[in-house]
Formats: structure tokens, sequence, C-alpha cells
């Protein structure tokens, strides 16, 4: 005891001294501390799955009024890949992805702690889309759950799975954006029916210990765009009904010039907002990684941004848009260009509305 009481009475005849201690532990050694036992969120492996079934613009020439060039000239996309059957599910292709992906890491699935299912279009209403995905791949030691952020639901996604990792209690989340988006359109609807196509990706998110990986984010909702995009019937506020059936209220419905409007201006915003936040440039990127919603809305950002067409991975002419899987399909078509280091910016846009945009540096060579 006598130690702690002379230790004390220094302290106190030296109130200056233990000021300042205090200073240099709340300014130097505390971050420092923090900075060695926190580790960063990478995306360590990738993997993804498109249905063989093809719809091409010619196919819906023959569905309804439209054309090629109509499609081409407005949206980029050429084709679209549908599942057939669509009674397999959004869960037959968050499987299928996640499975390639485990083949690639060749990891054991029992080692991975979490499962993540972005999606708007779930096996059921009821009953977690990610529990079945987990249950199918053999993750016995994990718990999932299934996010829905429309398109930015991957994004959304990320930013959970970082957040699980850098809490320290996980080692291996696995993200799995994937939408059956065949399910909910209306194949008499010339405005959403040619832009909207099925698939599904995955993404591994582990520690790094380089400081690599998930640096930065904006997200950001809006309630007002619930009436521009949005399935009106099927929930709590419209039950489903012989009457909203009959109604086509089930299907996907959208009013294109304000979701236009809203995407190219929310997501240039969110994209400077995270450039300016990390005292970077356009020209610091390597790669924009953006929701394949449509070229036209591609285009308008780039043009806004200054952004070399280089910079933007872009595959919205083989897949359209695939809600949830845009972005990771995107890692899944560009992996082999994506090098150790390169600085990514992803940004998305979704119903709701959602919205943002996340800075990540590569985590890894192919």
């Amino acid at each position: 005891m006598a130690f702690f009481d002379n230790f004390f009475e220094f302290f106190a005849k030296n109130g200056l001294i233990f000021t300042n201690f205090r200073k240099i532990c709340r300014t130097t050694l505390l971050p420092s501390l923090v900075n060695m036992t926190t580790k960063t969120a990478a995306i360590t492996a990738v993997g993804g799955y498109v249905p063989e079934h093809v719809l091409t613009n010619a196919a819906l020439e023959q569905m309804v009024d439209t054309s090629d060039e109509w499609i081409t000239t407005r949206t980029g996309i050429k084709e679209r890949r549908i599942l057939k059957p669509t009674s397999l599910g959004t869960s037959f292709m968050a499987i299928a992805a996640a499975r390639e992906l485990i083949q690639k890491k060749d990891i054991n699935p029992a080692t991975i702690d979490l499962v993540i299912v972005s999606t708007a279009t779930p096996d059921m209403p009821i009953s977690s889309t990610a529990a079945y995905v987990a249950s199918k791949l053999g993750t016995t030691n994990a718990f999932g759950y299934d996010l829905q952020g429309a398109c930015t639901g991957f994004l959304y996604g990320m930013s959970a799975a970082s957040a699980h990792i850098s809490s320290g209690r996980y080692q291996k989340v696995l993200l799995i954006g994937a939408d059956t988006m065949s399910s909910i359109v209306d194949y008499t609807d010339r405005t959403t029916c040619i832009i909207f196509g099925d698939g599904a990706g995955a993404v591994l998110f582990e520690p790094n210990d380089e400081g690599l990986g998930l640096q930065d984010e904006v997200l950001r909702v809006d309630g007002k765009g619930r009436e521009y995009l949005k399935i009106e019937a099927g929930g709590s506020m419209l039950p489903a009904s012989t009457e909203t059936v009959a109604a086509r209220k089930h299907y996907l419905q959208q009013e294109g010039r304000s979701v236009f409007k809203f995407a190219v201006s929310n997501m240039t915003d969110a994209i400077e907002q995270v450039l300016s936040q990390n005292q970077l440039t356009t020209r610091d990127i390597n790669y924009v990684v953006p929701h394949q919603a449509n070229k036209r809305i591609l285009d308008a950002i780039a043009k806004k941004l200054d952004l070399n067409y280089e910079q933007m991975l872009i595959n919205i002419e083989r897949y359209g848009n695939t809600t949830a899987a845009t972005l990771p399909l995107l890692l899944w078509d560009f992996e082999s260009k994506l090098k150790k280091d390169q600085k990514l910016l992803f940004t998305a846009f979704g119903g709701g509305f959602t919205w943002g945009a996340t800075y990540l540096t590569w985590a890894y060579n192919t």
C-alpha cells in the first residue's frame, strides 16, 4: 500500500506533469495502440454466377413494342440473363456464386463466421434466404441474415461485413449480392422489362494487417423515393389479394425520369464527399465500380466527375441491371485487372431511395 500512497502523492504534487502525461496518452499513445490492434476488412476472394438462359434485345422485340436500337441507345444493354425455371429462387444463384468462391479460395465452409445475402428478391417473404444459403454451403459455425437495400444492398452489405470484421469477433464474412429480377418484372411493360436481369456475386471479407480493404464510406437514404421506384402490393400496407394480382400491382414500377435525376445527383454527391474526406481526386482512383443501372446514368456520372472511361468498370451490356448483384459481378468479371494496393470507388443507387459511395483498396493479385 505504501507504494500506491507514494505514487498518488507524487502526481498530486506534480499536477502539471500528470496533465502533460495524460495529454500524451490521449494524443499519441492511445491512437498508436488503436492502430496496432484495429484491422481493416479486405476483400480476399470473389465468386459469381449468371444463369445460362440469355434474353436478347431481339427476343424482347417479339414480346413488347421495342427495338434493339431503342434499348441500346437508352440503356446500353444488349442482353440479360434469366433464371429458368424462376422457381429455383434467388438462393440457387447465391449458392452457386458462393460455391465458386469457396472452391477458388480453397477454404473450409465451417470456418466462415457470417453469411449476408443482399437481395430485393428473397426466396420467401418470411424465412431468411441467408439461413438456407448458409446451410446448403455447409457453414455450420456461421449465422446469417438478409439485407434489403434494393440496388444499394451490396454497398450496404460491404459496410456491415467490414463492421463485423473490425469488431474483432469475426474472421470470415461471406457477402452475397443476388437477385432474380425476372420474378418481379412485368414483361408487358417495356420501360422495365428491358432493363433487368438475374445474377449473383459473392465476396469474402477477412481482416487485413496492411491497412488494405474498406477505407471510408458515405451511405444515405431518402424515404420520398418510394413513390418513384416500388412494388406497390404484397407488403403490410397492401397485402396480396385477387384484386392486387389482377391490377398487376406485384410487379416493379418506376418513374424513369425521376429515378435518373436522383441517381445521377446523389451518386455524384456521395462520390465527391468520399473523395474530399480522403484528400483524393478522381485521378487518384484506379477504378470506379458503379451500379449497372443504365448506361446513360453512367455516362452522366462520368461527365460530371470528369472520369476517364478506362476508370469505369462496365458490363451492363451483357447482364443488364441485376440489382444487388451488379457490384460483385463487376468484381467477378474484372478480377484479373485488379491489383494489390489499387484504389477502388464503389457507388450505387436504389429504391427507397438508397445510395452511397465506398472507398476500398484492393488486397490481392490474381
